[in-house]
């Protein structure tokens, strides 16, 4: 008994030693907006329709704000799978965009994989609907690839929250890292003082995470026409 609980520790121990935190490098990652088409958007059923829309935009924006490389991609978007949002393609008027008309894995598809080659790069942040088919198919492609995978967890939405689940966990398992667009925007920022930083990172999250732009808006709104009140000074 002693001796396999000393095991463990050892093997605990080991795998702490040997774990390297893997980050976004702006200058080796691209953006994939996998299928957020306005069909299958009312298959979404984990996520706030209202909340999920901002979501997927957000996701579509964080290729404009540190300037990544962006491939859109549509499943049959002929037919009621439905067309990408307008607000998506108006952002990226010159982004490579595959319309494939019967692969379900996007990666199966020769001018999507060509597009994601040619940008040289080995870090991808994808997001799709729905979670299990779209994001997860492809996010596995990619791993097996030789690609590093990041998984936006807000832009990807599907039926009910055990089936998100569920493939979540399957990425995970593969090495595919689960982040929301609060975690990916950090990491690809590093630090407020670069560029992209405070002066544009403030307004797109004014725009798409209004609950943290709040911290900057008090802040902000406190200095320009604060003043303290009794008790205040002695409590900074």
């Amino acid at each position: 008994m002693r001796s396999s609980i000393i095991l463990s520790a050892f093997v605990a121990l080991a795998s702490a030693t040997d774990f390297k935190f893997t980050r976004l490098d702006k200058n080796d990652a691209i953006l994939l907006v996998v299928d957020h088409q306005y069909g299958l958007s009312t298959l979404v059923r984990d996520f706030d329709p209202i909340v999920f829309k901002n979501s997927i935009l957000a996701h579509a924006a964080l290729g404009n704000l540190f300037n990544l490389p962006t491939i859109l991609t549509t499943s049959a978007d002929t037919g009621p799978n439905g067309a990408l949002p307008k607000e998506i393609v108006a952002m990226h008027p010159n982004a490579s965009f595959i319309h494939r008309q019967g692969e379900v894995d996007a990666w199966d598809n020769a001018d999507f994989r060509a597009a994601v080659e040619s940008t040289g790069r080995k870090q991808v942040i994808l997001a799709g609907i729905v979670t299990e088919v779209c994001t997860s198919f492809l996010a596995l492609s990619l791993r097996e690839a030789g690609y590093e995978v990041w998984a936006n967890t807000d832009a990807s939405g599907t039926f009910d929250e055990k089936l998100a689940f569920d493939a979540n966990r399957r990425m995970e398992q593969a090495g595919v890292h689960l982040m929301g667009m609060f975690g990916i925007a950090m990491d690809l920022m590093r630090d407020w003082r670069n560029v992209p930083g405070a002066a544009e990172v403030l307004p797109f999250l004014d725009t798409y995470l209004q609950p943290y732009s709040l911290v900057a808006r008090s802040h902000g709104l406190a200095i320009e026409n604060g003043t303290l009140i009794p008790g205040e000074a002695q409590i900074l």
